[in-house]
């Protein structure tokens, strides 16, 4: 997804995100509270993480969105990898 966003837009970086936040949804083996994130970047490799953040869907949207955030804040700082 950060992929394809990258590549349909003008920016430098794109964050997508794709979990199940609550209350309902889950598996075994994507139980509520699992995430993904993915970190897209011009002349970088993408960067992927995967989460588990339950508790309340407020707190896992709050979660989520500071580990993107801070992928995007240590790519802005050179602390994840280039190609």
């Amino acid at each position: 997804m950060a992929e394809g966003a990258l590549k349909n837009s003008s920016g430098e970086h794109t964050i997508s995100v794709t979990g199940i936040a609550s209350p309902s949804g889950g598996t075994p083996e994507k139980p509520v509270g699992t995430v993904w994130i993915a970190l897209a970047s011009k002349n970088a490799e993408t960067c992927t993480v995967k989460r588990f953040s339950p508790g309340t869907r407020d707190r896992f949207k709050l979660l989520t969105l500071q580990n993107a955030l801070d992928m995007l804040r240590r790519r802005l700082c050179g602390l994840l990898p280039r190609r």
